[in-house]
């Protein structure tokens, strides 16, 4: 009986040992994020029917997820990638869609040889590489401006990046000729970067009533920023410190960690990922608008938090953010489907990123009262 008994317990312990692997590899909290976004999609899909509302219908379909959905997350997806790392070492960017339109503008006005790039005749005109790489470094730089500001001025990184929300905006207009927004319509090479797509020829079957599109270079492009910054801040040493200064700023200082250094390059990476985001706008819009990225940063913030980020640094993966941008982009778009108005969006949209830091400060609390009875029993 009990050689029977240990026999049958073995596999049992053996799967236990299996699910536990898995959880942690993947994480809890994004497990949790998953399960959430199951039940977001069966909201919309079949739960709004309940309601006569008509719509949701259409979520199941190749044109929907390739063409609007797996597109519309890209910008906020980059945007809120950067926000991670800044979150996590316990500060905040709120200035990063402001940022976007600056590396928007000034990726097509170095496009097509006005404005910025009349003001730099060194830099060809047409060239889609020079392009992507000045609003990048448009990015980079207005981001080492919140950087220094937060560290050499020592002002609180809310109150800093909320003025260079104002300023970056009033940046971009500046910097576009008569503050207008600069067209890139006639650049097919520049716009392909929106427009393109991969794998065009899967024999895939139709979905929804819709043939298989490919996969746009604008999901490729989302994909292949959140793997490298994935790997910098699990397996380098900038990728340590960050998570070590939001995680106790004090003991970080005296294992001797370069603070200033390290969040001057923090502010600068998130810059240089908004300033791409904001060249992908240009290429998805067909133009370099100074009002690109108002409003993004709200979503993007959201999708940090959202994504199992701590109020207090510390805490907080990309494969979280991604999770969870994925889901603000399944509700976005789930609500135009189901014919909300904008004005109801952004009041779900406020009232999600006020949940997911609820969500985060009740994550905290129950971890403080674990420790604290784990040190009451020993």
């Amino acid at each position: 009986m009990s050689e029977a008994t240990t026999t049958s317990s073995a596999p049992a312990m053996k799967k236990d040992g299996a699910l536990q692997k898995v959880i942690h590899a993947v994480g809890a909290d994004n497990l949790s994020l998953f399960f959430a976004l199951i039940a977001l999609v069966f909201l919309v899909t079949v739960v709004s029917r309940w309601f006569g509302m008509e719509g949701g219908n259409k979520f199941f379909s190749w044109q929907n997820i390739m063409n609007s959905l797996a597109q519309a997350i890209v910008v906020v997806g980059l945007l809120a990638i950067g926000e991670t790392v800044v979150i996590i070492a316990g500060a905040l960017d709120i200035s990063v869609g402001s940022i976007a339109s600056v590396g928007s503008v000034v990726a097509a006005s170095v496009l097509v040889g006005v404005g910025v790039g009349e003001a730099l005749p060194f830099l060809p005109t047409g060239s889609v590489v020079i392009a992507v790489l000045a609003g990048i470094i448009a990015g980079v730089i207005v981001g080492a401006v919140n950087g220094f500001i937060v560290t050499a001025l020592r002002v609180n990184p809310i109150i800093a990046t909320l003025g260079t929300l104002a300023a970056f905006a009033g940046v971009a207009f500046l910097l576009a000729p008569e503050g207008k927004p600069v067209g890139v319509l006639t650049q097919p090479q520049f716009t392909w970067l929106a427009q393109g797509r991969f794998l065009t020829n899967l024999p895939v079957p139709p979905l929804g009533g819709s043939n298989w599109t490919g996969i746009p270079i604008l999901t490729v492009i989302l994909v292949i920023v959140a793997v490298l910054v994935h790997i910098l801040m699990a397996y380098t040493d900038f990728g340590r410190a960050i998570y070590a200064i939001g995680g106790n700023y004090t003991a970080a200082r005296l294992a001797g960690i370069n603070l200033s250094r390290v969040r001057v390059l923090m502010y600068m990476l998130s810059g240089g990922i908004a300033g791409l985001a904001g060249v992908l706008l240009t290429a998805r819009t067909t133009s370099g608008n100074p009002i690109n990225g108002n409003g993004l940063e709200l979503q993007a913030i959201t999708a940090v938090f959202l994504g199992g980020a701590a109020t207090a640094g510390g805490k907080g993966t990309i494969l979280g953010t991604f999770l969870a941008v994925i889901m603000v982009g399944v509700l976005n778009n789930g609500m135009n489907l189901l014919g909300f108005n904008t004005f109801v969006q952004r009041v779900a949209l406020g009232m999600l990123l006020i949940a997911a830091v609820a969500i985060s400060q009740w994550r905290q609390a129950r971890a403080e009262r674990a420790r604290t009875r784990i040190a009451a029993e020993d």
